[in-house]
């Protein structure tokens, strides 16, 4: 049982990769009067990079609830947070040669740490269903909490001076996150209807939070990638999605981790090698996608003020969506 969750929320993990390196690469070029705008959703349906994205959601999500069926959230959550050193590895694909050794160490302390939390703290037993009104408390909490992130993103920084990209796309990169922390609870939930057939199903409450839930969160998070580089938004959406998801799956369902002293401190040094990897690693170019010339496309905000068919072209429909092409500067420069 216990190989058949890593397997599934390792897949998981891997079609929600594969969904935020196509859903940055569809919003990078987003005018920046669509930011937290609805009219950024329209924009998204004429790109078909987009498409791919919300289809490997799909497929992670489906994974996801497999692996809840069988596995705890306190597990299942930091095995998608895999999901970084997936990105990093889909873009090193790309440019092996750009791969340096702090990239590995910093891939290899993830994996470490992540092990180590997992081994040590033994999440175990809970219950199946919480009460409607602890739900009704992790909702207001948790979107509470999204919330606040999210109007922090937007406060005009020193000076009255307008926030810059990557302090948006890391605040709302966490808010969404957030928000994906409580569509892993309410998933687990609806997990255990599935055998109800149906009537099971959609008689119960959680498939339409679902959507709600995961409406809001996906719209933080494409205004995220809109906003800024993986660099920015990636470390926050790795990293506090699992840890709400584990706080609620504690508060909600009842799992248990070991709490003796000194097994605390071990998984304290974990999860601080964990988050410290994640971070070096969201900061290589790799992950940033700021290229040298003739390198992979750079998506920064500050490509996000030229013109975009000046940049891209007539891409809209073109191979290049996905495939990390060379550098179509050169040629204007």
């Amino acid at each position: 049982m216990t190989v058949r969750v890593v397997v599934l929320a390792l897949m998981a993990s891997a079609f929600t990769a594969t969904a935020s390196v196509a859903q940055r690469r569809a919003a990078a070029s987003a005018p920046e009067k669509f930011s937290f705008n609805i009219h950024l959703v329209g924009y998204l349906l004429r790109r078909p990079i987009w498409f791919l994205g919300i289809a490997s959601m799909i497929l992670g999500f489906v994974l996801q609830i497999l692996a809840l069926r069988v596995g705890t959230l306190s597990v299942v959550q930091p095995l998608i947070a895999t999901e970084l050193v997936i990105v990093f590895g889909i873009i090193a694909i790309h440019d092996p040669r750009r791969v340096h050794l702090r990239d590995w160490f910093s891939a290899v302390g993830m994996v470490v740490g992540l092990g180590a939390f997992l081994a040590l703290a033994r999440p175990s037993g809970g219950h199946h269903h919480a009460s409607a009104s602890m739900w009704l408390f992790a909702g207001l909490a948790t979107f509470g909490f999204a919330g606040l992130l999210t109007a922090a993103a937007y406060l005009p920084g020193r000076g009255g001076l307008a926030p810059s990209g990557g302090r948006k796309a890391a605040l709302l990169g966490m808010a969404a996150a957030a928000g994906f922390g409580f569509v892993a609870a309410v998933i687990k939930e609806l997990s255990t209807h599935l055998s109800q057939g149906p009537s099971g199903i959609f008689l119960n409450w959680s498939p339409y939070v679902l959507l709600l839930a995961g409406a809001a969160a996906f719209f933080l998070a494409s205004n995220a990638f809109q906003a800024g580089s993986l660099a920015s938004s990636q470390p926050g959406l790795t990293v506090v999605d699992p840890l709400v998801a584990s706080l609620l799956g504690v508060i909600l369902f009842g799992e248990r981790l070991n709490h003796h002293p000194l097994i605390l401190a071990g998984e304290i040094l974990a999860l601080g090698l964990l988050m410290a990897s994640v971070v070096v690693l969201s900061r290589s170019p790799l992950v940033q996608d700021e290229a040298p010339p003739g390198g992979l496309v750079a998506l920064s905000t500050q490509d996000q003020q030229m013109p975009e068919d000046s940049r891209f072209g007539h891409m809209d429909t073109g191979p290049g969506d996905f495939c990390f092409p060379e550098d179509r500067y050169a040629d204007q420069s």
